[in-house]
C-alpha cells in the first residue's frame, strides 16, 4: 500500500510536551493533503483498517506527569509516540478509521490511596499491592468514610474489598496495585497527548472518518486496565462492578486488520489485548490473525528500583502471536 508524506507541521521534539491543537490550521492542512495526495474518503476504501489506541494521555506519555511509562529506556512513551505519530501520517490513506481509548478517574476508587486506610488512618503508598490476606487480617481496610458516598456500610466494604481481592487470585491477575492520582476526569492528564490528538485530529479530516473515544476505568469499586471489560464483574451480593464490551470483537470481525498499539504494554495494552484475544477465541480463533500489534509503539510499566515489567509484557507478546497475532514495527508495511 502507499505511504504518505509527514506534514511539515509535524514537531517530533514537541511530542514529549502539552500544547494546544489549532484545529483550524489542521482541518485546512488536512484538506490540501488530501487534495494533493488525492485522498478518498475512508468510506469508499476497499481495504478496512482500524488502529486502535491505547490510553495515549498525558498522565502515561509526558514525563513528569502521573504515571509516565518511561520503559527501561526511561523515554519510552515519548518515543513510543513520535513513531505513533509518524505511523499515522505515512499510513493516511490505508488507515480508515481510529478508536482512542481513554483511562477515566476520579479520586475515589479502589485502586486510589484513599480507597484504604490502615489501624492509624493511614493510606497505603502508591504502587503498593494489597494482597488477601492483607484485607483479612485488616492490615488494609476500606476506608470508612467513603461507605455513605457508595449507600453501603464500612463493614460491607470491606466484605467488597475481600470478595474482590479472592476473584484476583483465582483468576491469576496481577494483585491489586495502588496507583498514584492519575487520568483523574477534568484533569490536563486525562487527555490525549497533544501530538497524537493533532494526528488523530488530522486523519479524520483528511479521511472524512470521525475518531471514536472509548471512555473505561470510571467505575469505582474494580479496576479497567481493559477496555473489554473490567477485571472483576460482580461484588459479593452479584451486583455489577462494571460490564464486558464486546464491540471490540465485533469490530474486528468487520474490519480486514486492526493494529494496536498505547499505554502500557504490561498492563491496559496487554489487558486489553488479552480480553480481545478470549473473545475471539469464543467466536472465531481465525479472527487473530487479522490483528496486528504495533511493538516500537508500547512501553511497559518500569519504576526503577520498585518494579519491572518488561519481562511480563514480552511473555504477554509471545503468547499473542502464538495464538495467531502479528507483531510488528511502525516502519513496517501496513
Amino acid at each position: 500500500m502507499n505511504t504518505y508524506p509527514i506534514p511539515s507541521f509535524f514537531d517530533k521534539n514537541k511530542v514529549g510536551e502539552v500544547w494546544k491543537v489549532d484545529y483550524a490550521a489542521r482541518a485546512n492542512d488536512a484538506k490540501t493533503f488530501a487534495l494533493q495526495s488525492d485522498l478518498q474518503p475512508a468510506s469508499v476504501s476497499s481495504a478496512r483498517i482500524s488502529l486502535l489506541l491505547i490510553d495515549v494521555q498525558n498522565t502515561f506519555c509526558i514525563p513528569n506527569f502521573e504515571l509516565f511509562v518511561g520503559g527501561r529506556s526511561g523515554n519510552g512513551a515519548v518515543e513510543d509516540n513520535i513513531r505513533l505519530c509518524e505511523f499515522i501520517y505515512k499510513n493516511i490513506g490505508n488507515i480508515t478509521n481510529i478508536i482512542a481509548t481513554m483511562d477515566t478517574h476520579t479520586a475515589h476508587q479502589i485502586f486510589h490511596p484513599i480507597f484504604f486506610v490502615d489501624k492509624d488512618g493511614n493510606h497505603p503508598a502508591p504502587y503498593s499491592d494489597i494482597h488477601l490476606t492483607d484485607l483479612q487480617n485488616s492490615t488494609w481496610k476500606f476506608n470508612p468514610a467513603l461507605a455513605s458516598q457508595f449507600n453501603i456500610a464500612p463493614e460491607y466494604g470491606q466484605q467488597m474489598m475481600i470478595h474482590y481481592a479472592e476473584a484476583l487470585e483465582k483468576k491469576g491477575k496481577y494483585a491489586l496495585t495502588i496507583w498514584p492520582y492519575h487520568a483523574m476526569l477534568g484533569g490536563i492528564g486525562h487527555a490525549i497527548v497533544s501530538a497524537v490528538e493533532e494526528a488523530i485530529f488530522f486523519h479524520s479530516i483528511a479521511r472524512n472518518s470521525p475518531a471514536q473515544f472509548e471512555i473505561k476505568g470510571d467505575k469505582p469499586f474494580t479496576e479497567n486496565y481493559s477496555v473489554v471489560g473490567p477485571e472483576v464483574l460482580t461484588g459479593p451480593m452479584g451486583e455489577t462492578l462494571g460490564s464486558h464490551n464486546r464491540k471490540f470483537v465485533q469490530h474486528l470481525m468487520e474490519v480486514d486488520k486492526l493494529y494496536i498499539a498505547g499505554q502500557a504494554k504490561s498492563h491496559c495494552v496487554a489487558w486489553t489485548i488479552s480480553d480481545l484475544l478470549d473473545d475471539i477465541q469464543a467466536v472465531d480463533s481465525e479472527l487473530a490473525k487479522k490483528v496486528y500489534l504495533l511493538e516500537d509503539c508500547s512501553s511497559p510499566v518500569v519504576v526503577p528500583n520498585v518494579i519491572d515489567h518488561t519481562d511480563a509484557a514480552n511473555e504477554a507478546f509471545h503468547r499473542f502471536a502464538k495464538a495467531g497475532m502479528t507483531i510488528v514495527k511502525s516502519t513496517d508495511e501496513i
